[in-house]
């Protein structure tokens, strides 16, 4: 219904918000709505606060997600007026370090997930995915190099599981995020780091509900995604029973989530 009955039915002032309101519109939700916007941080918050809310008992289930259309071309303009835009031969996310341009490559997409409550889900006959763990986010003053130690204390607080660990990261190939999110990676020989956007490009706002969708298919369907990068990334073997899932902003906001199996 949502690529066939969408429509301008609310004056909206935000593209995001007349989302929220179509959805409503067009999937008869009666609960309220709660817009969140800037870029991967956006993401972050949404779900951190859908499951906050679920988690203290205020919501039974909720809605939460994110899409993203980069082929306008104000989209472009912002980030190559940043300097963030990657120039020359695509290469995968890890290996785009020292080249020209400021490393994201863009995409279109989206990811919406149903949280809910598992009595809640059980009893109208659901099947249940995954089970979301903590969900935890941070915002380090990167001009005061605050980066590294910002992605370690919330790798601290993901609560990792001991054994190896899949890892969808939405590493955005911006040099200096991707650079440290990689070594803090790399840090930890039991994480098998997966960098989607070398397939689906950088999706701003939808980053975070994607990586924890893909998180959540990976534990459900009990197989680890292959490597999408050969030189970059280690391969996982076994089932996975948890998988974190990571969105550290091109820009700025930080975020993780571990996905458990349900």
């Amino acid at each position: 219904k949502l690529t066939t009955e969408l429509r301008p039915t609310l004056f909206l002032a935000q593209l995001s918000n007349l989302l929220a309101g179509n959805i409503s519109i067009v999937h008869k939700v009666t609960g309220s709505s709660r817009t969140f916007m800037g870029e991967e941080g956006a993401g972050v918050a949404a779900v951190e606060t859908a499951a906050a809310r679920i988690r203290s008992g205020q919501s039974t289930h909720i809605l939460v997600g994110g899409a993203f259309q980069t082929e306008h071309s104000d989209m472009l303009l912002g980030y190559e007026l940043a300097g963030y835009l990657h120039r020359g031969p695509w290469k995968p996310v890890w290996q785009r370090q020292g080249t020209e341009g400021g490393g994201v490559v863009t995409g279109s997409g989206g990811a919406f997930l149903v949280l809910e409550q598992r009595e809640h889900a059980m009893s109208r006959g659901r099947k249940i995915y995954a089970e979301l763990g903590p969900v935890v986010s941070g915002r380090a003053r990167r001009p005061r190099g605050e980066l590294d130690a910002e992605i370690a204390a919330l790798l601290k607080q993901a609560a990792l599981p001991n054994g190896k660990l899949l890892t969808l990261s939405g590493a955005s190939g911006a040099h200096a995020a991707t650079t440290a999110e990689k070594a803090a990676l790399d840090a930890n020989p039991a994480i098998a780091a997966r960098g989607f956007s070398t397939l689906t490009g950088h999706m701003k706002e939808a980053q975070f509900p994607f990586a924890v969708a893909l998180a959540a298919l990976a534990v459900d369907r009990k197989a680890a995604y292959p490597v999408f990068d050969a030189a970059a990334e280690t391969p996982f073997e076994g089932v996975p029973q948890s998988v974190l899932a990571t969105a550290i902003g091109y820009h700025q906001f930080e975020g993780m989530a571990l996905v458990n199996a349900a």
